[in-house]
């Protein structure tokens, strides 16, 4: 077996690999990974091993067809992470997001496409459904996304249907909600608080702090992910929540525990624009179909997350700019 898996320097990308090597998924233990990613600022290659004899790394950009077309070949699967994530990023310079979201999703599909590797996971985001004030969104919920960074994916996850659809691809699509855990950029909510509460530095909670987000271990995300990629149908999505809703107050009071600090780090300040209230997932399609479940208790998981970047300032510190 021999799987590309694009954006693999990134966060859950990583974590994916470094399972797999590991031996982590059952069946996959000789598994040769190839891991393309195009290093921006969000890609570490710390985040992987220096070198390993089941993985080669190659740094390239999804959007470069003619890479594509010289490396898929001998390859029986993609697992395609590769995407611009920040949704603040994307309220500022949305044409990034455009370009790597929607064009290299297409890009990458056309060249599985043109070299035979039909078996193909997207790995997409709630944030494609919108906001959602009570219940839980379905798999055939419309998607109405709220930021240039959700149509992005939605979009994405169209031109991946659409491969399945037109050319008979075998395309299983994901979609979860919120990640935390170990080797997070220092961009996102839980890795931003903890290290600025390490360096008695204020947490900026946007607005009141009531918008509702689900948290889902990395490592449960990957295991839902790999149960795709063995067992999933094509043409199928599927959510993969974690069943831990909490609003962002909530997480900054954990956190502000977790890391002994004051209430006196709390900065409020004026809400993101388009800020959706609530995000919440129903996953009973792949507990059913592939007997999937969270293994990972929220307390205990945002725990061992504050004891990581508490032991690793080496890894997170050169990704942070304190001096402003």
């Amino acid at each position: 077996m021999k799987l590309l898996v694009t954006g693999a320097a990134g966060f859950i990308g990583s974590h994916y690999v470094r399972t797999m090597l590991d031996g982590g998924y059952s069946g996959y233990e000789d598994a040769h990974v190839t891991v393309l990613d195009k290093l921006t600022y969000a890609g570490n290659r710390a985040n992987l091993p220096e070198s390993h004899a089941r993985m080669s790394f190659v740094q390239g950009d999804i959007c470069d067809l003619e890479l594509l077309l010289e490396l898929l070949p001998g390859h029986d699967a993609v697992v395609h992470f590769a995407a611009e994530s920040h949704v603040d990023r994307s309220l500022t310079a949305a044409a990034d997001f455009v370009l790597t979201n929607v064009l290299g999703t297409q890009t990458l599909l056309e060249a599985c496409r043109r070299t035979g590797v039909s078996r193909f996971v997207h790995v997409s985001t709630d944030e494609v459904y919108g906001s959602i004030d009570e219940g839980a969104w379905t798999e055939t919920w419309p998607l109405q996304p709220n930021s240039p960074y959700a149509a992005s994916k939605a979009s994405s996850d169209l031109i991946a249907r659409a491969y399945w659809r037109t050319h008979g691809m075998d395309v299983s699509i994901t979609r979860c909600s919120n990640n935390y855990g170990p080797y997070q950029h220092p961009e996102k909510l839980i890795p931003l608080f903890i290290t600025n509460l390490f360096n008695g530095l204020q947490v900026p909670l946007y607005g009141d702090g009531s918008n509702v987000r689900e948290w889902l271990h990395v490592s449960d995300h990957c295991r839902a992910i790999q149960l795709v990629l063995t067992s999933g149908r094509s043409g199928e999505i599927y959510n993969v929540g974690g069943g831990n809703e909490r609003t962002n107050l909530q997480i900054t009071n954990a956190l502000l525990d977790l890391c002994s600090a004051g209430p006196a780090l709390v900065k409020r300040v004026a809400d993101r624009l388009g800020h959706d209230q609530r995000y919440a997932l129903d996953d009973t399609k792949i507990r059913a179909e592939l007997g999937y479940e969270p293994l990972v208790p929220f307390e205990q998981g945002l725990a061992d997350t504050v004891a990581w970047y508490r032991d690793h300032p080496a890894w997170w510190k050169p990704l942070r700019d304190f001096t402003s």
